[in-house]
C-alpha cells in the first residue's frame, strides 16, 4: 500500500509517523510538503502528523487547514481514501471540516505529556479493527489543546451513530464525554489526540499503537 505523510512547518511527529507506516505497509511513505498541490498517484492512506503547524497561531490547525495540499486531502477523503490525523492532525481535520467539533485549550490550561489509558469505543472501523471493543490500551498524549468540544446534538449524533473510536479512561483534558478520537460518517477519516506512532515497539514502553497501523493496513487490503 502506498501511503503519504503531510508535512507542515512545525510538524514534529512526521518522522515517527513515517516509521510506523513503513513498519505496517513495508514501504516508505511519501513525505508531502504542505505547499504541494498534488498527491502522488495511488495513495491509499494519508497521515496528518502531530506537531504545531504554523506554530498554532490563530488556532491550532487553523492556518495549516488552508494549506494548498489540504484541498487534495479533502478530495481524496471524499473519494474514500483513508485519512489519519493525530494530535495536530486531529485539529487540522476539524478545522478543515472533515470531522465535526473543535479542539479547545486543555481544561487545566497545562500541556499534558504522559501515557494514558484509552478505551476502544468500537472495533467496527478500519482504524480500530486491530482491537476489541471496550478493550483498554495505553497510548501517549502530548498536547495543550486537546479538549474535544461539540454541541450536545452533535455529541449525541456521533455517539448514536457509533463514530466515537476512542475514549479516555479518565478525564485527561476536559474533553466532552472523554472523547479521544472520532471517525467520520463514512468511516474513512479518523482524528485522535493520543499518539499511536509513539507506541509501536517495546522500546517505547509498549506496542498498543502498532496494532492500530497493522489492523488498518490489513483492513484496507
Amino acid at each position: 500500500m502506498k501511503s503519504a505523510v503531510i508535512v507542515f512547518p512545525g510538524s514534529n511527529c512526521d518522522r515517527d509517523m513515517a516509521v510506523a507506516l513503513e513498519q505496517a505497509t513495508g514501504a516508505k511513505p511519501h513525505m508531502v510538503w504542505h505547499r504541494e498541490t498534488e498527491l502522488p498517484d495511488g495513495i491509499g492512506l494519508i497521515a496528518l502528523p502531530g506537531g504545531f503547524s504554523y506554530g498554532d497561531y490563530l488556532r491550532s490547525g487553523a492556518i495549516g487547514a488552508n494549506s494548498p495540499i489540504m484541498r487534495e486531502v479533502k478530495a481524496a477523503a471524499d473519494r474514500g481514501v483513508a485519512v489519519l490525523g493525530v494530535c495536530n492532525g486531529f485539529q487540522l481535520l476539524t478545522e478543515a471540516g472533515l470531522l465535526p467539533g473543535a479542539l479547545l485549550r486543555n481544561a487545566g490550561i497545562d500541556f499534558i505529556c504522559r501515557d494514558v489509558a484509552l478505551k476502544v469505543a468500537s472495533s467496527q472501523t478500519a482504524f480500530t479493527s486491530g482491537y476489541q471493543s471496550d478493550e483498554t490500551i495505553t497510548i501517549p498524549v502530548a498536547h495543550h489543546d486537546g479538549n474535544y468540544f461539540a454541541d450536545n446534538d452533535t455529541l449525541d449524533r456521533i455517539e448514536g451513530e457509533g463514530h466515537v473510536a476512542f475514549r479516555y479512561d479518565e478525564s485527561v483534558n476536559g474533553s466532552a464525554r472523554n472523547i479521544a478520537g472520532i471517525v467520520n460518517a463514512a468511516g474513512n477519516v479518523l482524528g485522535m489526540m493520543p499518539h499511536p506512532e509513539r507506541m509501536i515497539e517495546p522500546a517505547h514502553g509498549g506496542s498498543d499503537g502498532k496494532r492500530l497501523f497493522d489492523g488498518l493496513v490489513q483492513a484496507l487490503g
